[in-house]
């Protein structure tokens, strides 16, 4: 899940043009608080709302609580809801406790062993993905707003200076180019890991790997450890290459850095060091400020454990590789955030003065990163502070700050609002500069100019005298700026290009002689000179997208597929991680973004590909029925929008999950279905234009939400969670009819009975097409031979034949690993979707097949094409694939 769930749409201060003489709204279309239509989803509004829970609960009495920073089914007094969607996600494949390490490892292996069907997956978002398509300038979209040609979050970067640079991606492993960024090729499919946490050039070239994402965003997979390519500019990552044993397995990597002949690893289970001369033999734990809540310990099943051993970043003096520093710490605060180093006897021990400006308070020390200088001369940090982040609707950064040794003492030289000072486009109260500063962190420093430091936030930001003065060069995005016009004749008005927001990794090589800073963000990776130049404003005018389409790590949260009635074959659509909803039309050769923001679950109309519905988070539904098409006109005339906001009311009151189910009557496309606390139903279809056209047919109680919704011939099955983390984690199923008859709640059976489905995520339904009495089950996160939580039970798909009333476990020689959701095929064979890839089940048979060879990368829905004949899978990580079904039997 995604850092922006505070950002979407337009600026409701938007620069328009003298003239634009803003008539009524129509009906079903949001309007903003001053009549303009800039959208209830507006940045002003999310960060009004932010501001209304912020301070509600301290981030350490929220860790003592729960230790798991995330929504407890409570009244939502979460101080950054960013965290709260974001740990939704880790909720389906944790609940109802925690995970034992190795899980992914042994499913990934189980999973390959697995006899395969024929056939070959094929990409179909391999192409490049303009952000600023000029044909989808609706009400909606954040097309303009400068980020052009985009792709899945980067998490890391690397590269030299022969031209080579290694993009590390969030889902989608790590990819190599050989010309300065572009013509990229992916180099790590054969790990069971395809989630980056860090990357890293050792002295001797080699490229070394972190697995497993460290944003602590909670929608990244944990990883199987650190690898090494000792000859980078050449082949592949190999499970052969990985460093150590299996100590890393199932942790996450944030950095690696290297000094005395050593490697040391910044992970969730503390720093640990390895020899970089001899790659076998055990890593070394070096710290773990709460050992015994690490796996083997006394207190390793408590359900805070993942949280109490949490670590950033490792200082090594260059000078003295001996001298250490730790940055340790949970971004929502805990009694261990501090620094630490070693001691006269050899012990760690806190630090707790001598630093200087930098805090050494562990309500002030959250997620920490280090850069220091080629010659050692100068540090820099950011700190991002927990007590801040609780408290500050603005920020949660606490700062930037300089040295001269990484003992300080630290001088502060930036803090956020000097940042939106220096031209940076988040200037509005409720979101400013490191709002998102746990999630947000990069630093490098120019190797031929110690004052020369990036710092990449939101946004990236540029200090050519040590942090005395910035340039917001890559700003949030151009709406707001004088330069901004919807004209779709440019991409963005007068304004140059910036970057996508959300920085996450930089680095620093060269091409052909010429020096290049690298950023890796949630729209993928962009580069520019290192001496580049600036407008007057200090935006960068030289940007260059490296997201050419060669290069497809999109994280698909949903996909839908219609018939293309103008251009012919079919509309490809889906709803993506902070990249908004991509569409790709019958003859397109670049896709485009027709809705903006995150993209939630999609309904397309099969016989229609241009009637999309689609989810922001939280149930906010909008419908278009012309593919959202619009050259921007609608910006003085508001009768031309064609997006329409639909939510029904759990939207508003935030009863519903961040990824909200909805779906459509596998009868009736024009009765549709959503799941939030209450069931509702719509029998407009497309033509819907209002939210208030919902009705409420059933209410699951409570502190409940629905997870997963179906219906055919007007029998709906819901299921619901609630709490749905680990405290006290419950889930059920309630089955009724769209007219709002018949509902009641399935009584389940004690885990352990005959027919009992586990105490787990209950994540997707599939009805049978020509029997609604005859369902199947996905169920989320691992048996309870990994599950350690009360009633975890086993197995992951199950059948009912009478409605739900009594299920049975068809899981067989299915892997052990999360199933998100399932589609009966038009054979009757059964397709399910896992966070490894695909199994299918043959019509007639009880055992399962992998389904091709995907890469380890999790697959969150299936859908079938109009004709039933091929089979799309959207992937949180590598965009979207298709197969055709006659291949799978």
């Amino acid at each position: 899940m995604s850092a922006p769930t505070r950002k979407r749409r337009w600026l409701t201060t938007c620069a328009i043009t003298a003239s634009a003489a803003l008539v009524a709204i129509p009906a079903g279309a949001a309007s903003g608080p001053d009549g303009t239509p800039f959208g209830a989803r507006a940045l002003a509004q999310l960060a009004a709302e932010r501001a209304q829970s912020a301070g509600a609960i301290t981030p350490k009495a929220k860790a003592e609580d729960d230790g798991d920073g995330g929504d407890d089914g409570d009244d939502g007094n979460e101080a950054d809801e960013i965290a709260e969607g974001a740990d939704q996600y880790a909720e389906a494949r944790t609940s109802p406790g925690i995970v034992a390490p190795g899980a992914y490892g042994a499913a990934w292996q189980s999973l390959t062993n697995l006899r395969s069907t024929g056939g070959s997956w094929r990409n179909v978002t391999d192409l490049p993905y303009n952000s600023d398509d000029p044909r989808y300038r609706d009400y909606d979209s954040n097309s303009s707003g400068g980020s052009g040609n985009v792709t899945g979050r980067m998490a890391a970067m690397a590269a030299d200076d022969d031209g080579y640079v290694y993009a590390g991606s969030a889902g989608g492993g790590v990819w190599r180019s050989r010309t300065g960024g572009g013509h990229w090729q992916p180099i790590s499919d054969r790990l069971s890991s395809q989630s980056t946490g860090a990357l890293a050039l050792d002295g001797a070239g080699r490229l070394w790997l972190g697995t497993g994402e460290a944003n602590t965003n909670a929608d990244a997979y944990l990883g199987s450890g650190v690898y090494v390519l000792s000859h980078p500019h050449h082949g592949t990552f190999s499970t052969r290459s990985r460093v150590g044993g299996d100590e890393l397995e199932s942790t996450t990597v944030r950095q690696l850095r290297f000094g005395g002949g050593k490697v040391w690893a910044a992970t969730s289970e503390g720093v640990w060091s390895h020899s970089t001369k001899k790659l076998s033999g055990s890593w070394k734990l070096e710290f773990a400020p709460n050992p015994d809540y690490l796996p083997g310990g006394s207190k390793a099943t408590d359900a805070s454990a993942a949280y109490k051993n949490i670590t950033n970043d490792i200082a090594i003096d260059p000078k003295d590789p001996s001298k250490v520093v730790l940055a340790v710490g949970w971004r929502s605060g805990d009694d261990y955030n501090g620094f630490y180093t070693k001691g006269a006897g050899g012990t760690w021990t806190r630090i707790t003065s001598g630093f200087g400006d930098l805090p050494t308070d562990a309500d002030n020390v959250g997620t920490v990163t280090f850069a220091h200088s080629a010659d050692g001369s100068r540090y820099y940090a950011i700190d991002e502070s927990p007590a801040q982040m609780a408290a500050n609707p603005d920020s949660g950064l606490q700062g930037i700050y300089s040295a001269g040794s990484p003992f300080g003492p630290w001088t502060k030289v930036a803090d956020y609002k000097g940042l939106a000072a220096d031209g940076s486009a988040l200037t509005s109260s409720g979101y400013m500069p490191g709002v998102q500063a746990w999630y947000n962190q990069f630093l490098t420093v120019d190797p031929n100019d110690p004052k020369h430091v990036y710092a990449g936030l939101e946004e990236v930001h540029e200090s050519k005298d040590g942090g005395a003065t910035w340039s917001a060069v890559g700003p949030y995005w151009n709406f707001g700026f004088s330069c901004w016009s919807i004209d779709p004749t440019k991409q963005t008005g007068d304004c140059n290009q910036t970057t996508h927001p959300d920085q996450h990794g930089v680095a620093i090589g060269s091409y052909h002689g010429k020096s290049f800073v690298y950023v890796g963000n949630d729209g993928g990776v962009y580069k520019r000179p290192v001496g580049g130049s600036q407008d007057t404003s200090g935006h960068a005018t030289d940007w260059t997208s490296l997201n050419d389409g060669t290069i497809d790590t999109l994280q698909y949260y949903s996909v839908g597929v219609g018939k293309d009635l103008t251009y012919g074959g079919v509309s490809v659509t889906g709803g993506l991680q902070d990249n908004g909803q991509s569409i790709l039309r019958g003859n397109d050769t670049v896709m485009g973004s027709n809705f903006g923001g995150d993209g939630g679950d999609t309904l397309t109309d099969p016989a229609n590909g241009c009637n999309i519905a689609e989810e922001y988070v939280y149930l906010a539904i909008q419908v278009t029925q012309n593919c959202a098409v619009n050259d921007g006109s609608w910006i003085t005339d508001s009768s031309k929008i064609t997006s329409y906001n639909v939510a029904p009311a759990d939207n508003a009151t935030g009863e519903a999950r961040f990824i909200a189910p909805i779906t459509a009557d596998a009868k009736n496309s024009s009765t549709w279905i959503a799941g939030g606390r209450h069931i509702w139903v719509q029998t407009h279809g497309y033509a819907i234009r209002s939210g208030s056209e919902w009705t409420s047919v059933y209410d699951l109680g409570a502190g409940h939400t629905a997870t997963a919704v179906a219906a055919a011939g007007g029998k709906v099955y819901a299921a619901w969670c609630g709490p749905c983390n680990n405290q006290g984690f419950a889930r059920g199923i309630s089955v009724g009819n769209a007219d709002g008859t018949g509902w009641h709640d399935i009584t389940l059976p004690a885990t352990g009975a005959d027919g009992a489905v586990p105490n787990r995520y209950l994540s997707g339904f599939a009805v049978d097409p020509k029997n609604a009495d005859h369902v199947f089950l996905a169920v989320n996160g691992f048996s309870r031979h990994w599950t350690e939580g009360p009633g975890a039970g086993v197995g992951h798909v199950f059948e009912s034949t009478d409605g739900g009333t009594t299920w049975k476990d068809i899981s067989a020689n299915l892997p052990d690993v999360p199933a998100n959701s399932a589609v009966v095929t038009a054979n009757g064979g059964l397709a399910v979707a896992t966070d490894l890839g695909v199994v299918y089940r043959a019509p007639g048979r009880t055992t399962w097949q992998r389904v091709g060879n995907l890469p380890a990368v999790g697959v969150l829905q299936l859908k079938l094409s109009p004709d039933g004949k091929t089979l799309y899978a959207a992937t949180y990580g590598r965009g979207i694939y298709t197969i055709k079904v006659r291949d799978c039997d």
